[in-house]
């Protein structure tokens, strides 16, 4: 009989970094908001505009990004609906909503950049470019 070890071994993994990133008192918990409250850009950031042009390189790049960094938790069509969701037990932003595609890219950078638990930032795991990428991909999502 051959166990799946991978989705237990991906949970551990990311467990163990988060509990390793609040044992060490990280940038992290002075920059994120408190999940209970309504998480609202600052105006300044809302207004950013994306300086990745949309074309199939910037999709395709933000689209692996996503499945690697974004889809255990979201899921793979932005439902919330990922593996890693169900296990750890959280209830992530359905990024195919509309209440999400409203928001500005720079509303999304801005959230993807500082994170907010349990979502990890991304500002020193992802490149401004790649965040960007991921950006133009999130808009393909409200279509699925």
């Amino acid at each position: 009989m051959r166990l799946r070890l991978r989705p237990f071994i991906v949970v551990s993994l990311r467990l163990r970094e988060r509990e390793r990133e609040r044992l060490a008192g990280s940038e992290r918990s002075a920059e994120e908001p408190e999940s209970k409250e309504k998480w609202v850009a600052p105006a300044a950031e809302a207004r950013k505009k994306n300086p990745v042009a949309v074309n199939d390189s910037s999709l395709a790049l933000g689209q692996k990004i996503y499945l690697q960094r974004c889809a255990g938790c979201h899921g793979k069509t932005g439902k919330g609906d990922g593996p890693d969701a169900a296990d750890l037990g959280i209830h992530p932003a359905k990024l195919s909503d509309a209440a999400v595609q409203q928001q500005t890219d720079g509303e999304l950078f801005w959230k993807v950049t500082v994170g907010k638990k349990p979502m990890p930032n991304y500002r020193s795991r992802l490149s401004p470019t790649d965040r960007w990428n991921v950006i133009n991909y999130l808009r393909t999502l409200a279509r699925r």
